[in-house]
């Protein structure tokens, strides 16, 4: 079975912070999952890197746009490769390859009588003497009466045109823009509507709910037009006689990544990227609530409007992660900034601690004097302390070696259907659910433990205690394959000491008679005495 995964593409125009990791990290657990799984996996994603944003940024820093998306492109991928991503590939939207494959298919879309030009209204600020993009126009939401930018409402998820907006101003300086008429080409969205309805009816049960009723709400509203085309001075050329001078809107632009990139994959790769986009594969797209319109409406009207037979099959949408008990804020530097945690903390604490406060259902909070309570009281006192206590035993007692004794029945009857739930659990998303699981099961070991009392049976019942130490061994080498697709650095160390280096998705056994690696603490105490320091940056520059 071919399985596609597409993660989002964060915009590159500032670091990245913990919403977007919150967000994204899902999409490389499924991808690791379904490869020990022994699955033909394609895990793509990119940087966004066009857009007026990144040039009034380039602008003010007075250099050059492509400048820009360098420095935020190469620091993304370093965060994403210390961050354990396993992306098959990640490229970005300025790309050459890429630019050349989205004006191939607007000019296969414009042939197809599914672009045509119309004249618009346009906001026009003559103080800084420029057609504003959307999101540098702010205004009041028709809906639900929030202060939005003129591209969509944070608030309340609507998808907006700038001229929709109450009390306009332009961002940029604040004064009010004016209406001039522009010729645009647009997309017949509208024409998809009974298309996707379909499609939203046969995949109601692989969504996530928020995008089911994002979806409907839309569909129920009616799908209007897009115009594809603006006065960008930084993007992708419009490849169509007259709009030459103008610029691919990166609405199109970005979501098309996951096909192009696909297409490069295969072309660098020498592999079929077809097989990735044919009926039979299973597509799952990974990204923030926000982004819900475009992964389950307009990539698949896209795909239908040049001929390809693949939409998304599940969308893993998720909530919105809040810092402190606030929203979080990059303006105001109200932010934990990827860049610097990752530096400073263990990586699978981050990813553990980001899956089990994932907001999968409902937006979550980020708290420092929750993720030091996390990573004190579960990674080192439950999984590291099982670990830990387990070796030591072995050391002392055994001299290293793995004897061998009798498996419990049903702490392997467990371990099977830990493999069987968890694996269901994250083939459909429900990633915090399957790691508490797994958690629990590992809570249920160290209870075992302390119930067979190892220390006192090695002087008084040698058979009895070879056998607890035995399956407490099974147990952990266990532990750490169902947890490598969330916590792979911490689980490849463990595999390591048991001398286990089968990559598989069932029960694995240790290896009778041969002696544990060298071993140290899997997981450090945190101070808590990091709470306030890292409460005092916030809000601060």
């Amino acid at each position: 079975m071919s399985i596609f995964i597409g993660g989002a593409w964060p915009y590159a125009n500032g670091s990245l912070h913990i919403g977007h990791i919150a967000a994204l990290l899902p999409g490389d657990v499924i991808a690791r999952y379904f490869r020990v799984k022994g699955e033909n996996v394609l895990y793509v994603s990119g940087s966004d890197c066009h857009g007026t944003p990144i040039s009034i940024r380039a602008k003010k820093e007075n250099v050059s746009p492509r400048e820009i998306t360098d420095k935020y492109h190469n620091e993304f991928k370093y965060c994403f490769d210390r961050l354990g991503f396993s992306y098959d590939i990640y490229s970005r939207t300025d790309d050459e390859y890429h630019r050349k494959e989205v004006q191939n298919i607007i000019s296969i879309l414009y042939d197809n009588d599914l672009i045509y030009e119309k004249e618009v209204e346009q906001l026009f600020c003559e103080k800084c003497t420029q057609f504003l993009a959307d999101r540098f126009v702010e205004g009041i939401c028709p809906v639900c009466k929030s202060i939005a930018r003129g591209d969509q409402c944070d608030a309340c998820s609507t998808i907006l045109e700038p001229l929709e907006l109450g009390d306009r101003k332009c961002k940029l300086c604040g004064s009010e823009p004016i209406i001039k008429n522009v010729k645009q080409l647009f997309f017949r969205l509208s024409k998809f509507e009974n298309e996707i309805w379909k499609y939203l009816d046969k995949s109601r049960g692989d969504w996530r709910i928020n995008a089911v009723n994002n979806t409907e709400r839309y569909l129920n509203e009616g799908l209007q037009d897009r115009a594809i085309s603006r006065e960008l001075s930084w993007g992708i050329d419009i490849p169509i006689k007259g709009y030459e001078d103008k610029k691919v809107y990166v609405w199109i632009d970005a979501v098309l990544g996951y096909l192009t990139v696909s297409k490069k994959w295969g072309l660098e790769n020498h592999r079929n990227w077809e097989e990735f986009w044919d009926s039979k594969t299973i597509a799952y797209y990974v990204h923030g609530k926000d982004n819900i319109p475009f992964h389950t409406i307009i990539l698949p009207s896209l795909l239908s409007g040049v001929g390809a037979d693949k939409f998304p099959n599940n969308i893993i949408s998720s909530e919105y992660v809040n810092l402190e008990g606030k929203k979080i804020s990059t303006s105001n530097n109200w932010a934990v900034w990827i860049p610097d945690v990752i530096e400073k903390y263990n990586i699978d604490s981050l990813r553990y601690f980001f899956i089990v406060n994932g907001p999968e259902k409902r937006d979550t909070d980020f708290s420092w004097r929750e993720f030091v309570n996390k990573n004190n009281g579960e990674l080192l006192g439950v999984y590291g302390n099982l670990v830990n206590r387990t070796l030591v035993f072995v050391e002392k007692y055994f001299n290293g070696e793995i004897l061998k004794g009798e498996l419990d029945y049903n702490i392997r009857t467990d371990i099977d259907i830990l493999y069987n739930e968890v694996g269901i659990l994250i083939e459909r998303g429900n990633l915090k659910v399957s790691i508490e699981k797994i958690f629990d099961f590992i809570r249920s070991i160290n209870k075992y433990f302390d119930e067979m009392a190892p220390w006192i049976t090695i002087n008084t019942d040698k058979i009895q205690c070879t056998n607890t130490i035995y399956n407490c061994l099974v147990a952990i080498v266990n532990i750490a394959n169902l947890l490598h697709p969330f916590l792979p650095f911490s689980s490849d160390k463990v595999k390591y000491w048991l001398n286990c280096d089968s990559d598989t998705w069932e029960y694995l056994d240790v290896k009778i008679g041969s002696a544990i690696g060298e071993f140290n603490i899997l997981f450090e105490r945190l101070d808590k005495n990091i709470i306030e320091e890292e409460l005092s940056k916030l809000g601060r520059y």
